[in-house]
């Protein structure tokens, strides 16, 4: 991951061909639509961001057909030299969890990826199954810890017996994971780039710049949705990671996407948001 961002600039731009973007874009909201919708992003994006990250719910709710355009995106981005990271949210235990490891990171799979994002609230020891498959095959898994959407908040910033929150006890056992990783380990944590004066990590904190670093560092890469139609910009990552800023991977969607189809609107698009992450981050 970090070779990717230095190379490319740490942006990761999603491939979220929901309803109302296929319809903006010109395209029916059928299998046609998808495969015109996916391609189109590949091609145009595939060769120069650090990080395309399909969200495979738009692909799973046209059924076999949605997941075979899914698994050719796959595959044509990762040969194009951009790391994919299957944005599934998955969370379950035992075999089933083990289930869902094997789909995205074993790399015999249709659908292997570099990584995936999964949901650590049925324990995170329940995640144990995706964690040693991504050790063993260099991939990597992003857990969700602060989200930017607010209904997290009852769930994350709620603080536990010892007084720390779910989310830092979350954080806390990603830190452990990449403990000893050069230059960054392989397992990251989603944390909103909304989050800019709401709750930290820690208890009721505040997330400013002088907290931000310490709370947030946890020896790699840290998933940034939030930017752009949620309302968060680039100038926002300091205030909310503080010293983590550098490991930060902003996540950048419909902000990019609106400019389709056409691949050189959807390449400039990106392009500015980079330049605009860069400035930020070597400003913090």
């Amino acid at each position: 991951m970090r070779r990717a961002m230095d190379d490319r600039g740490p942006l990761c731009v999603g491939i979220d061909p929901h309803a109302a973007l296929l319809s903006a874009w010109g395209l029916g909201d059928d299998v046609a639509g998808l495969e015109r919708f996916a391609r189109t992003v590949v091609e145009a994006l595939a060769d120069r961001v650090a990080v395309l990250k399909p969200q495979s719910a738009f692909f799973e709710r046209f059924g076999s057909r949605g997941i075979a355009v899914l698994e050719r995106a796959v595959a044509d981005a990762r040969a194009a030299g951009t790391l994919v990271l299957m944005d599934a949210k998955r969370g379950d235990i035992g075999s089933t969890m083990a289930a869902y490891a094997e789909t995205y990171l074993d790399p015999a799979a249709p659908l292997y990826s570099d990584a995936v994002t999964v949901s650590p609230y049925l324990g995170y020891g329940s995640l144990r199954p995706a964690l040693d498959l991504a050790r063993a095959t260099g991939t990597g898994v992003f857990v969700l810890a602060l989200t930017s959407n607010p209904e997290g908040a009852e769930v994350q910033h709620a603080v536990r017996a010892d007084g720390s929150s779910v989310a830092a006890t979350m954080l806390d056992h990603l830190r452990a994971e990449n403990a000893d990783a050069a230059p960054m380990g392989s397992f990251g944590a989603v944390v909103g780039a909304t989050l800019a004066g709401g709750p930290a990590a820690a208890g009721a904190t505040p997330l400013s710049s002088s907290n931000a670093g310490q709370a947030l560092a946890i020896n790699g890469p840290l998933l940034a949705p939030g930017i752009g139609a949620q309302g968060a910009t680039a100038a926002d990552l300091p205030k909310v990671f503080g010293t983590a800023v550098r490991d930060v991977v902003p996540n950048v969607s419909r902000g990019v996407l609106r400019h389709g189809p056409d691949v050189s609107a959807l390449r400039a698009a990106a392009a500015r948001f980079a330049d605009e992450v860069r400035e930020a981050v070597d400003a913090g």
